[in-house]
């Protein structure tokens, strides 16, 4: 994958790029990520890229040229044949305005050939670029952050880590918070609560995890996780997810993924009280 990031402050990116898994996906081949110094691609003496809005109002915003040319020198294909999918590329303004981030846009984006992140500054983007240059508007999360940088930095970390072989156990990204099990959405044929002891969440809050010791300052780890039972486990794990989901995101249990035994412990835990059943 390419991942093409457009920025005012390009040495903002040599720390977040550099670690991690971002890092290792870069060094085994897995992907290549270049970030564009929008400055470059003015033509006047101050490298100006913004300008004062048209009808008046605080602020500036970032002028179309900059950005038309600097897209324009990468040779990204054109935005009509991107909507429709006829190549694997996307350009994303990452705006306050734009689509909320989520694990699933994360995972639309990891299947593409190739991502240019836009980021905004200032009081925003010229409107022209939203409507003729990007394909899509990104945000992650709401409230305002005073340029895209954090949240492109924000997106590459959550793309990189899904590409196959990025992550060394690629089951794991399976199991984690919002992640949903496509085959089991699409075939209803697998139980929605997983099939062995380290079940995926299916849209939920990722489980409760334990290490050693099995007993710190007299808090215990719970005895279920010890038992070696393995169906005891998932039940465990799978409980306490829905636990965890009602208590912090309940709004993730009506796109989840549940089966009837979770419905009957969601409709017990409700009545009864969040902690208080451990059967």
């Amino acid at each position: 994958m390419k991942a093409d990031i457009v920025t005012i402050f390009p040495d903002f990116f040599r720390g977040p790029l550099e670690y991690g898994i971002t890092r290792r996906a870069q060094e085994m081949g897995l992907a290549e990520i270049k970030v564009h110094d929008l400055r470059e691609f003015t033509h006047d003496r101050h490298r100006t890229v913004d300008d004062r809005p048209f009808g008046g109002g605080e602020g500036m915003v970032l002028k179309p040229e900059p950005l038309f040319e600097c897209l324009e020198s990468m040779g990204v294909a054109p935005r009509e044949e991107r909507l429709v999918r006829k190549v694997k590329q996307s350009v994303v303004l990452l705006s306050a305005q734009g689509q909320r981030f989520t694990q699933k846009v994360a995972a639309e984006l990891a299947l593409l050939d190739r991502i240019v992140l836009v980021c905004g500054r200032y009081e925003g983007v010229d409107e022209r670029v939203a409507d003729f240059l990007a394909d899509r508007e990104l945000s992650i999360g709401d409230y305002v952050l005073s340029g895209g940088e954090m949240a492109a930095a924000v997106i590459v970390e959550a793309v990189m880590r899904l590409l196959p072989g990025a992550v060394g156990n690629e089951r794991s990204t399976q199991q984690e918070s919002f992640t949903v099990d496509s085959k089991a959405v699409d075939s209803k044929a697998k139980d929605a609560s997983g099939a062995d002891s380290t079940c995926g969440s299916n849209g939920l809050l990722d489980y409760p995890h334990y290490t050693r010791p099995a007993e710190f300052r007299g808090i215990k780890v719970p005895e279920e996780l010890m038992s070696g039972n393995h169906e005891e486990i998932r039940k465990w794990r799978r409980q306490r997810a829905l636990e965890k989901t009602l208590r912090n995101r309940p709004d993730l249990l009506e796109g989840a993924v549940l089966s009837e035994e979770d419905k009957k412990f969601l409709t017990r835990i409700r009545r009864d009280g969040i902690g208080k059943d451990r059967g």
